[in-house]
């Protein structure tokens, strides 16, 4: 269903009052190939939206916004030697809501996910990660429809080309593809992941080390150091964290000794954005109703009433601060739409 004039603050977790011009509902495939094969009319350009757990407004939309709502989850198939499971859902489907239908399944492989904001759709597209999982690792594949001229596609994993919080979805064919359905193979009998020490002591807190208590142990973690965007606006973390080669992480552990560093592919280290912010001064910043949260610097909140710009502005300070003191470009993780 096509609407006019439809105001944006509901649509992204930060909270930013713009308007869409125009967004169409998409609630089934067959909708989604009658309208991509021009059997009605829409205006150009377009932006795929799901929760807006990812977006920076800075202007109003002028264009379509394409909503997808195709809801459900459904088991597809047992594989053969009996470990996995292949579970489907459907684009529009609350992402955290499937984590917990998959949990008390008792299916693990996407519990350190828990409570991350956004629709399955967007899996795929930003490749999620958190607590040393990535959901990369679990999707076998993503069902598409082709914008252009509605024809079906489907990507296996190795197609999707995912990187850190990256895909084909957000780089070579960003806006090309309609993600309709995800396909993850999930394990029956889970090995958990507590590679990160912090989870690991919150899972123990709660007792056996169980599928449902990291799940738990999780959403305990970011319920204390993120807010929730239903009270104060923000889109978690604003930035990536950066990899960069060995050498440059042993120059800069030379120069700052406590700097968390993480391994990453051979030859490359990846730092904490978070960290990097913090020594900066950032932490509890704020400019005007645009700040930087004051328990985990890597996120910048809507205090109420800034708007997008100001969020822009604030985050382009942060950049060249980073980049004065320790010489390393910060990327964005959220995607900037509208008028800088």
């Amino acid at each position: 269903m096509n609407y006019k004039n439809i105001p944006l603050k509901k649509y992204n977790t930060f909270g930013l009052d713009y308007i869409a011009e125009y967004m169409i509902r998409v609630k089934t495939e067959k909708e989604a190939i009658a309208l991509f094969k021009g059997s009605a009319a829409w205006k150009k350009p377009h932006l795929i939206l799901g929760s807006g757990s990812n977006i920076l407004f800075t202007s109003d939309f002028k264009g379509t916004i394409l909503y997808p709502e195709i809801k459900g989850i459904k088991i597809e198939e047992q594989e053969p030697d009996n470990r996995n499971v292949i579970v489907s859902a459907g684009a529009g489907v609350n992402w955290d809501d499937f984590v917990a239908w998959s949990v008390n399944k008792g299916f693990g492989g996407i519990e350190n996910l828990s409570l991350i904001p956004g629709k399955v759709g967007a899996t795929p597209v930003q490749n999620i990660g958190a607590y040393g999982v990535e959901v990369k690792d679990r999707i076998v594949k993503v069902k598409t429809i082709n914008i252009n001229d509605g024809s079906r596609r489907v990507f296996n994993n190795h197609e999707c080309e995912f990187s850190y919080r990256n895909s084909i979805f957000k780089n070579r064919e960003k806006g090309k593809y309609l993600v309709t359905r995800v396909y993850y193979r999930l394990a029956i009998n889970p090995l958990l992941n507590l590679s990160y020490e912090s989870l690991k002591e919150e899972v123990n807190k709660l007792g056996a080390e169980t599928l449902i208590n990291v799940r738990q142990g999780v959403i305990n973690l970011r319920q204390n150091k993120l807010p929730d965007p239903e009270i104060i606006g923000n889109a978690g973390s604003f930035f990536k964290n950066p990899v960069v080669e060995s050498c440059v992480a042993l120059n800069l552990i030379n120069e700052f000794p406590d700097i968390p560093v993480y391994k990453d592919r051979e030859g490359y280290m990846k730092l904490a954005s978070g960290w990097l912010i913090e020594r900066c001064g950032w932490k509890g910043e704020r400019r005007g109703d645009a700040g930087v949260h004051n328990k985990q610097a890597l996120v910048l909140i809507n205090y109420g009433n800034a708007t997008g710009k100001e969020i822009y502005n604030l985050s382009e300070e942060i950049r060249k601060s980073v980049h004065g003191k320790f010489g390393i470009d910060l990327e964005r993780e959220v995607e900037i739409v509208g008028v800088i």
